[in-house]
């Protein structure tokens, strides 16, 4: 083991590693290096690597390349070990005093205990100390993932410590996600000072550098900033004033601190302020400060969460883009999306985006319907005369569905409506159709399960049956080799006019209390078709999809009594067990008809 690798580099981010950094200081090894041409013969003698680099392609091709090193544990390497020694080992050292202290202390705490100012104070505090480190993280990662860039070959750290790509060092020195360390390096690329021919820049976004140095600033705000000003940056896709984006990123990083950053005054900044101080000051500004940015002082303003700061860019980006959103429709447009991804768990995962104005039709489209049972209702007199009747079910009906659930049944209504309006193009001449394969026998049984076209996920015989009892099925005979025989007719399936009347009759899902649209619905067989129930508006009722799918283990109940139906809620909403009549359609509720004197 070569031990060549006494100090590192301190230059920024953007410059090369130079010195002892390029001597290989891990010769172990266990494959082909694809850069490096035979006379590279090792990492040590930089004269060979630099005549190579500059033969260019054909230095690096020829013959037999050199084997990269093999992974090794860095703690185990010299070159590491001796800096856990000196003036910089008692740096490291006093971090790991730090660790210990934090922990030590928790240790000491229990949290569970503690009391409500208490609690509050350690979270405060916990998440200031942790911001520091965090802010070190992503340095350290931003630095190790330049200096291990797959462009410098066999000088790249991550060659030269036997991993495959930047990353790959990364999180195998970390034990971090793939998504984690990427996370890092692309913040980091935006805060790390830039190197421009021999020259150090301060970094594309000074004040939020500068903030996450001082420990004021989380990882997530510093990203909202990041992403939301990074297209209005110098060589951005937009054409914005300079100013305008620095004076965005100085209130942003306000808002997201509770403190004010600038810039302090820079090395030619004393004589501008002397000759300023003879000289009016005509604007109120004071001297233009060059210097680096950092912290000057409290803000007198409030203080926003990581989420709010996300917002506010947004708004920035209108200021900034002061022509408004047309001059980027089609850039946004071609941005629009939406696909499935693989199916994971029994879902298939939705991905994609939309536009502004497409979110505000779909959102007031589930406010709508979400709103509907939103505010608190209480039994006016006539309706708890009819409770007391048996005519109406008592109470609130509980849904279990959180906000996303129902935003996917509203959904699934919305698409099921549009596929059954005879307006919507065909496909091969048939309407949408979701065409469902199931063995007979275990249709009747009640066992087994189906699978859709295309789909790859398996359908389970409780849909299945909720699917048939809305849109029926079709038989089809096979032969013993498989051929088909025969088409049979439609079976178990309400006609058009049959659910016109039962539409007529309950004017939408019996349920008490639920909302959806008779246009939503779908009819359910009361006895089961497999049972011998008929299909008949005698032995139909309207369901939404949510009852439907959950009529045989929510605790409803539903008979039909001279071609009505009666339903019995669950114990814990009607202990008494009452069959009752669902609230019937306006057209037959006698409150709704006029009565003739």
């Amino acid at each position: 083991m070569d031990d060549e690798l006494d100090s590192g580099s301190t230059a920024p981010t953007g410059s090369s590693p130079t010195g002892s950094n390029l001597h290989d200081w891990n010769t172990g090894l266990s494959g082909p290096d694809p850069l490096t041409g035979p006379d590279v013969h090792s990492l040590s003698g930089t004269t060979d690597m630099k005549a190579a680099a500059a033969g260019g392609t054909a230095g690096r091709t020829r013959g037999r390349s050199k084997p990269r090193p093999e992974w090794r544990d860095p703690a185990e390497l010299p070159g590491v070990q001796r800096a856990y020694t000196g003036a910089f080992g008692q740096k490291l050292q006093a971090l790991d005093d730090a660790a210990r202290t934090v922990m030590a202390v928790m240790d000491s705490i229990d949290v569970n205990a503690l009391s409500d100012p208490e609690v509050v104070a350690l979270t405060q505090m916990v998440e200031r100390t942790g911001r520091p480190v965090d802010a070190a993280r992503v340095a350290t990662a931003t630095v190790v993932g330049y200096r291990a860039r797959t462009g410098l070959g066999s000088e790249s750290l991550a060659w030269r410590l036997g991993t495959s790509h930047p990353t790959d060092l990364l999180i195998r020195l970390t034990g971090m996600s793939v998504p984690e360390m990427k996370r890092r390096v692309a913040l980091g690329e935006k805060v790390s000072p830039r190197m421009l021919g021999g020259t150090v820049l301060e970094p594309e976004f000074p004040f939020v550098a500068a903030a996450l140095t001082a420990g004021e600033i989380g990882i997530d705000a510093a990203e909202n900033i990041v992403k939301g000003l990074a297209d209005y940056k110098v060589h951005g896709r937009f054409d914005a004033d300079q100013s305008l984006v620095d004076g965005g990123e100085a209130e942003l990083v306000e808002s997201a601190t509770g403190s004010v950053f600038g810039g302090t005054p820079g090395p030619g900044d004393i004589a501008t302020a002397t000759a300023t101080a003879t000289d009016t000051d005509t604007d109120g500004a004071g001297p233009a400060c060059t210097g680096p940015v950092r912290r000057l002082g409290a803000s007198a303003g409030f203080t926003f969460p990581a989420d709010r700061i996300r917002e506010m860019a947004a708004t920035w980006q209108a200021v900034l883009n002061p022509d408004g959103a047309a001059p980027t429709v089609e850039i946004l447009e071609a941005k629009s999306t939406f696909s499935f991804g693989k199916l994971s768990q029994g879902l298939h995962p939705l991905r994609g985006g939309v536009t502004p104005e497409l979110k505000g039709i779909m959102q007031n489209l589930f406010n709508t319907f979400q709103s509907a049972r939103s505010a608190p209702a209480f039994p006016s007199a006539d309706e708890q005369q009819r409770i007391e009747a048996g005519e109406l079910v008592p109470g609130e009906i509980l849904d279990e569905r959180d906000g996303g659930q129902k935003r996917a049944d509203i959904l699934r209504g919305i698409l099921v409506q549009v596929a059954q309006d005879p307006r919507t193009p065909t496909m091969g001449g048939m309407p949408p159709t979701v065409m469902v394969h199931v063995n007979a026998t275990d249709l009747i049984n009640g066992v087994g399960v189906g699978w859709i076209d295309g789909v790859e996920g398996p359908v389970s015989m409780k849909t299945i049956n909720q699917m048939v009892d809305n849109g029926g099925f079709r038989p089809i005979f096979f032969g013993g080799t498989g051929a088909v025989l025969a088409l049979g007719d439609k079976v178990r399936c309400f006609t058009p006019l049959q659910r016109k009347a039962i539409t007529a009759r309950d004017g939408g899902c019996i349920i008490p209390g639920c909302t959806c649209p008779p246009q939503w619905t779908e009819v359910h067989h009361v006895t089961p078709w497999q049972n011998g129930g008929p299909t008949n508006a005698s032995n139909g009722v309207l369901l939404c999809w949510y009852h439907h799918h959950n009529i045989d283990t929510s605790g409803w109940h539903i008979r039909m009594v001279l071609g009505m139906p009666e339903v019995k809620a669950p114990h814990w909403i009607d202990p008494t067990g009452t069959w009752r009549k669902p609230p019937q359609h306006r057209a037959h509720d006698p409150k709704y008809r006029r009565q003739d004197e």
